[in-house]
């Protein structure tokens, strides 16, 4: 009873909710979505900006999370770029004089707090000729005004940057008078107009007042109450911002650090002074506010204008647009005539939906591409326009372990009886990839690279698409032996068509997209190693177990062996040959080889190890030495639990020496060696037994066949500002966001998979001359889109 209400139940789930149907939810969420941010941007006011330097939230220690955007870590050379030649001044009393210095510790972290209690300090570095002064006036009254005054007169002396702020002074002075608060206001309107003068050609912020820990206050403190500052702040902001009409020349008030000091005044020494992490948050703040705009780091998207699109992004919406009107007059017109689609070519990579039974008319392609440009018009949006929100990665090990734990569960709710036995069938491999994709997906989103133990363990996941990669295409050519051009450009264009509109829409390299790259060279290279003379194939090896053209394609898989290592060990040359124009548009990341190198080094041998597993398994299975019937051991009982034993040992000692690692360089040394142990211990356990092999999970095995278009999507509908973030689509609420926009994400990337599907059979005809026109056309449309980006700037990766 209890499994068939199992079944039952999938079925109905399986029933009313079809991804038909989760994709028209998914786009009414969209156009929603769309219209409340830009309902949000257009009557809530603000900007990223305002939200930098109003509010935020610790997502943990020491790491604070601006409201809507992503605040930058800036380092000493970014910030000495930012501020050369620049004059900053900080203006108030010892809270100002705080913050000063941890702004002056981004510039020179050595730097220590020795200035003289109540006297101005200055502050200049050589390099950059960055001057920094702290001046002393830790009351807003007329000696603070006439400073500032004397700025607007003499530009010799005019600050680009002045951070001014004070109250306690006053209110320690006066005894908390209401008479003091009333001058504090006064004084503060008459300063209004010079520091918008100031603020005419530079950058004037007034620090609004933190918190204090009352109980912690020294006696003649004690009149400093977190009441008495409330009403100085909103006295501030009242003549400081009491006329709207210099929008462009306003003071910015800085409250940002005053929220992050509620949470951590109880850790004062004194209880008016803030703590040195805290009062860091604040120096960053300003960091942000002040060369964000300048420097345009990737991961600080606060204070950040969109940029205008670039040539090729024009060119992009030219064509998506034109492919709109035509499939628009087509319907008009009524050119609904149709054609067999030609059998699906499968793909060892990915193996696409089907969709062989759904005949392609003259206006598909047209269709597909405006279904195309609707999904690259999100992209656009989520990423690269200024609507949706972002905010930065921050790992715990429960934002990593517990989503891990969900998906698995739901794997094996969702287990089905296989129709193959055989090891590493189709359905088994769909499901591998599946699991792996989500288990990297949670790995992205999570920030988990920052704990080495599962950093390693993903490493080995990487390792093992490329194992299949190996696999995979090398049994196929050495079963079927089509090594003919079809083939060949079906696979390339599956792997790229996504990744190539991409870099076009997206304005990102090509080598941005690491795995796709790494995909295809190790895809080339297979098929050039088997294709060459002289070729050995399965049918010319039929002469028994162990003829001497098995000891031919092992000669073959020997000479690719000594390739890599040669070009493993010779850097300079390996980075020689791929600088080449116009190859080096393929594989530059920032104008530089050094990503692909370490991407491509890392894996190194894995594709052969999947070759050489194919082989052997190949020809176990031709003289019969393997069992692979429905619940068979796949070898006799001895050997299979004495493999079994031996798989579960290595498995374990891999992680064990993972769990140990505490250096990254040193682990990636090791790891192209020793990733193929874990790989081969997982085939083993997961094939021997045949109750294993009879089972596979359909949850995994669905989000398998689309596990390319999930590692790419994530990029800029998932994740956010090329990865360094996380896309916000519902504010203030982590868990629905997440839920949310994950659920769009995986429609997405389906929807992405039927459109290269169906293009794949348009673009890529069986008829050779029309195959070679038009990689022709595609040649030259490339070439085009090389010759534009030549001369460009590079552009920032992940």
């Amino acid at each position: 009873m209890a499994g068939l209400a199992y079944s039952l139940g999938k079925r109905e789930i399986n029933q009313y909710f079809t991804i038909k149907n989760a994709k028209f939810i998914s786009l009414a969420i969209v156009v929603l979505l769309l219209v409340f941010h830009t309902a949000l941007r257009y009557y809530g006011g603000g900007d990223t900006c305002d939200w930098l330097l109003s509010s935020g939230r610790y997502l943990g220690e020491n790491v604070w999370q601006p409201y809507g955007c992503m605040m930058h870590k800036y380092k000493s050379t970014e910030a000495k770029t930012c501020l050369a030649e620049k004059r900053v001044a900080f203006v108030g009393d010892s809270r100002i004089r705080q913050l000063f210095y941890s702004f002056i510790k981004i510039i020179e972290p050595e730097r220590r707090e020795d200035g003289n209690k109540h006297e101005d300090i200055p502050f200049e570095d050589e390099s950059s000729q960055v001057t920094v002064n702290f001046l002393w006036y830790p009351e807003a009254n007329n000696s603070m005004k006439e400073r500032l005054i004397s700025w607007t007169k003499e530009l010799s002396a005019k600050p680009d940057i002045v951070v001014l702020g004070a109250a306690t002074w006053s209110i320690k002075l006066h005894s908390g008078s209401s008479e003091t608060l009333q001058q504090y206001k006064v004084n503060l309107t008459a300063m209004s107009t010079p520091l918008e003068m100031l603020a005419e050609d530079g950058e004037v912020y007034w620090v609004l007042q933190d918190p204090v820990n009352e109980e912690l206050l020294s006696e003649n403190r004690k009149r400093i109450t977190n009441q008495q500052l409330e009403m100085y702040n909103e006295a501030a902001v009242d003549a400081l911002n009491s006329s709207k009409r210099h929008a462009r020349a306003r003071v910015k008030l800085l409250a940002a650090s005053r929220q992050a000091a509620m949470e951590t005044i109880a850790k004062s020494p004194d209880g008016l002074h803030l703590p040195e992490s805290t009062r860091n948050v604040g120096a960053m703040v300003l960091m942000n506010s002040v060369c964000n705009k300048y420097l345009r780091p990737i991961d600080g998207s606060c204070c950040q204008k969109v940029p205008l699109p670039n040539l090729l992004q024009k060119l992009s919406a030219c064509i998506f647009l034109g492919s709109a009107l035509v499939f628009l007059v087509l319907h008009i017109l009524g050119w609904n005539h149709r054609r067999p689609m030609p059998p699906d070519v499968e793909s060892l990579e990915e193996k696409k939906p089907a969709t062989a039974a759904s005949p392609l008319g003259p206006k598909a392609p047209f269709q597909a591409l405006c279904r195309m440009g609707v999904i690259m018009a999100y992209f656009y949006l989520c990423d690269r326009a200024d609507v949706f929100m972002k905010e930065q990665k921050f790992y715990t090990h429960s934002t990593f372990f517990i989503p891990l734990i969900y998906i698995f569960v739901l794997g094996v709710f969702y287990s089905e009886n296989s129709k193959e036995t055989k090891l590493l069938n189709r359905e088994q491999t769909d499901e591998w990839k599946g699991w792996m994709q989500l288990v990297i997906l949670i790995y992205h989103i999570s920030g988990a690279s920052a704990f080495i133990p599962v950093y390693m363990h993903v490493r080995v996941l990487v390792a093992a698409y490329l194992f299949q990669t190996g696999y995979g295409h090398f049994s196929f050519f050495w079963l079927k032996g089509d090594f003919g051009l079809y083939r060949v450009c079906q696979v390339l264009f599956r792997l790229n068509f996504l990744v190539f509109v991409l870099c076009m829409v997206m304005d990102r390299p090509y080598q941005f997209y690491y795995f796709v790259p790494l995909v295809t060279f190790w895809f080339v290279i297979i098929y050039a190693t088997l294709a060459m003379w002289p070729q050995i194939l399965q049918k010319k090896a039929n002469s028994g177990c162990t003829g001497m053209w098995h000891l031919g394609i092992l000669a073959k898989l020997l000479g690719l062996l000594l390739c890599i290592c040669f070009f493993a060990h010779s850097q300079g040359f390996f980075e020689n040959i791929f600088s080449v124009w116009p190859i080096s548009k393929l594989f530059e990341l920032n104008g530089s080889i050094h990503e692909w190198w370490f991407r491509w080094r890392l894996d190194r041998f894995v594709m052969i190890h999947g070759m050489l597993f194919a082989l052997i398994y190949l020809v176990l299975q031709k003289c019969q030495v393997l069992s692979e019937g429905k619940g068979e051991t796949l070898f006799s009982t001895k050997i299979s639990n004495l493999l079994l034993f031996l798989s579960a040992i290595s498995f374990m000692a891999y992680s064990l020496w993972a769990s140990s690692c505490k250096n990254k360089t040193e682990c990636n040394e090791m790891h192209p060696y020793i990733s193929v142990v874990q790989i081969l211990a997982f085939i083993l356990i997961r094939n021997i037994p045949g109750y294993a092999r009879s089972l596979y999970s359909s949850f995994f095995a669905w989000f398998g066949k689309i596990s390319l278009e999930l590692f790419i999507c994530q990029y800029h509908i998932w994740l956010a500002a090329d990865t360094k973030g996380i896309l916000v689509l519902i504010p203030g609420i982590p868990s629905l966001n997440i839920l949310v926009s994950t659920f769009i994400f995986v429609c997405v990337a389906h929807e992405i998979s039927l459109i290269t599907n169906d293009l794949a059979h348009v673009v890529i005809p069986k008829d050779s001359t029309a195959l070679l026109k038009r990689l022709g056309a595609m040649g030259l449309f490339s070439l085009l889109v090389l010759l534009l980006t030549r001369h460009s700037q590079p552009t920032p990766g992940a």
